[in-house]
């Protein structure tokens, strides 16, 4: 989609007229904008051509809110995927609505959407300040979570009879998507009810999005796999480390971990095809000059050489062949048939990553994107993602979130870098 077919106007219920009961700190007024480019040259032809220049809605509390926190219910779901920092971004909200808006009743849907319907039997859990005290320091999320879709209208009906004024809902690109929907089907009812989105992507692959949280950890945290397959490569004649990660349509872990650990000889993501014919051939120009490898593999890499299952999760997406497997058994097989001895190891961390609590750098940034979603949302703000843009906390509105997926490009300065840093070659088909 071109830039300038996109709507950057975010979505309110109405004006805020209530004082915020927020004392002593700096208010972020309504015009105030995040620029989309950082380019003094991108926004001199907008200036020129005399052309709204591209920009988001600032984050923050506004001075004016529009729901009253004294009658103020509101929700919390949990969606997807487990990824480091739920908990974190669940006390955040919590507490920001508690401690800064006297907001009283929060309450936490169990299993992400199944908990906003009748059908599934689940009970609201009420959140207090006593409840999330200490569940920072902990790993998953005490909401739990599950995929795939649920009725808008019967979510929208639990919302309405528990009277809850905002619904945060923290997820990645199908949770946001339905959010939307929720939003939608709101709007038909003329019901006022804000839906505010969180993202959480362990992948960092939500559009118009820099970070989300969980990402830094996972990098982090797949150092360590990293590590344990260099000194395995290390201590053996011909030896091979392979470590995958997470990253189905996406190579941003798999990138960012090549580039902080500087012990990968190959990345392998989504982005960028191979082919296993000529991978092997340079994996063994690799072993004739260093007698050692590792190699980072992202989980959805060279599904195009893989066959193909048919097969889709409860979210839609369709079930991935194990890459790592495949490579494994094709290394193998490779050098037996060359008569090559070799010793690789194979290392698949994902749901020990996934599973972690947050680090200290994650931690904080949970933090702040939980205080920003309770500010969006006490000032009427609806249909949106708390976004983070050239160090800025900003507004999305979700339909610009999830109209496309954030890819590692392969001519960008991401890319470029991993290369300088494996040392491997730009072709390898």
């Amino acid at each position: 989609m071109a830039l300038g077919d996109l709507n950057f106007e975010v979505s309110r219920l109405g004006e805020g007229r209530i004082p915020s009961p927020l004392k002593g700190i700096h208010f972020v007024k309504d015009d105030d904008r995040v620029l989309f480019h950082s380019g003094l040259s991108e926004v001199k032809e907008y200036v020129e051509g005399r052309e709204p220049i591209p920009s988001f809605e600032k984050a923050g509390p506004r001075e004016k809110i529009y729901f009253d926190p004294s009658k103020l219910k509101c929700g919390i779901v949990t969606c997807g995927g487990l990824c480091p920092g739920l908990n974190s971004v669940i006390r955040a909200i919590v507490l920001s609505l508690h401690h800064n808006y006297g907001v009283k009743k929060v309450y936490g849907f169990p299993y992400g959407y199944e908990g906003l319907t009748y059908r599934h039997g689940h009970e609201p859990v009420e959140l207090t300040p006593t409840v999330v005290d200490r569940i920072h320091e902990q790993g998953g999320t005490i909401l739990g979570s599950s995929r795939g879709n649920q009725d808008i209208g019967e979510m929208v009906d639990t919302l309405e009879r528990m009277s809850i004024g905002i619904l945060f809902t923290v997820g990645g690109d199908g949770t946001l998507r339905g959010a939307s929907a929720i939003s939608g089907e709101i709007e038909r009812r003329r019901l006022k009810i804000a839906v505010i989105g969180i993202p959480k992507t362990i992948d960092n692959d939500i559009s118009y999005i820099q970070r989300s949280f969980g990402f830094a950890t996972a990098v982090s945290e797949a150092g360590r796999a990293i590590t344990s397959a260099h000194i395995e490569a290390q201590g053996a004649r011909n030896g091979i480390g392979l470590v995958k990660l997470m990253g189905r349509e996406s190579g941003f872990i798999a990138a960012y971990a090549a580039l902080a650990y500087s012990d990968v000889n190959f990345c392998l993501i989504p982005e960028v095809p191979f082919t296993v014919e000529t991978f092997l051939k340079i994996l063994n120009e690799r072993l004739e000059k260093k007698s050692n490898a590792v190699i980072v593999v992202a989980e959805g890499a060279g599904q195009d050489i893989l066959e193909k299952t048919g097969d889709r999760d409860a979210s839609g997406n369709i079930r991935f062949r194990d890459i790592g497997i495949f490579l494994r058994d094709q290394i193998n097989a490779h050098f037996k048939r060359t008569g090559k001895e070799i010793s690789l190891k194979y290392i698949d961390p994902s749901y020990t990553i996934r599973s972690i609590r947050a680090d200290a750098n994650d931690s904080a940034f949970c933090l702040l994107l939980g205080q920003s979603a309770v500010h969006a949302g006490m000032a009427g703000r609806t249909n949106i993602v708390v976004g983070f843009w050239v160090s800025e906390f900003t507004h999305v509105p979700i339909p610009m979130a999830t109209s496309a997926r954030k890819k590692v490009d392969p001519k960008g300065w991401v890319w470029n870098s991993v290369l300088t840093a494996t040392g491997q070659p730009r072709e390898m088909r």
